[in-house]
């Protein structure tokens, strides 16, 4: 029988995933699971990793509040999203970050940036890279700093 913490945490999980914010599909929230601890059931989580979905799931709702955020989402990549900012600054992309989520979402089927892994992650930079060479290439700049 599970004991009442548990039963919370869960309710706590199910709620913030089902937020309107967020809106996950149970699969979206599943994938989550299984990206932060490596197991496919939340009857299966600890404590301690209830409350780290439980903090992704936070940290996701925030940053869906329209700002741009290079904390918070998936801890993992915060240095590659950090470049990836650079990247589409250099596209003009900057001012308007719905352009970047709405890349993300063509390329990858996921929302938002923050929730890409890091193999995405590392992908998106690679997709960037290419587009401001070849805008560089036609302003007949040729540079690019990487």
């Amino acid at each position: 029988m599970a004991e009442k913490g548990n039963r919370s945490q869960i309710k706590s999980i199910w709620g913030l995933a089902k937020s309107k914010e967020l809106n996950l599909a149970d699969e979206d929230l599943y994938a989550i699971i299984i990206r932060e601890t490596g197991k496919d059931s939340m009857r299966q989580l600890t404590t301690k990793e209830k409350n780290r979905v439980i903090t992704v799931l936070i940290n996701m709702k925030d940053s869906v509040k329209g700002k741009r955020t290079d904390t918070g989402g998936n801890t993992r990549t915060t240095r590659q999203r950090k470049k990836i900012y650079m990247l589409t600054k250099e596209l003009g992309w900057n001012n308007n970050n719905a352009r970047i989520n709405g890349f993300v979402k063509k390329m990858f089927n996921v929302e938002r940036l923050e929730w890409l892994d890091n193999n995405q992650c590392s992908r998106l930079i690679e997709m960037l890279k290419s587009m401001v060479e070849r805008e560089a290439a036609k302003k007949g700049d040729g540079s690019f700093g990487s």
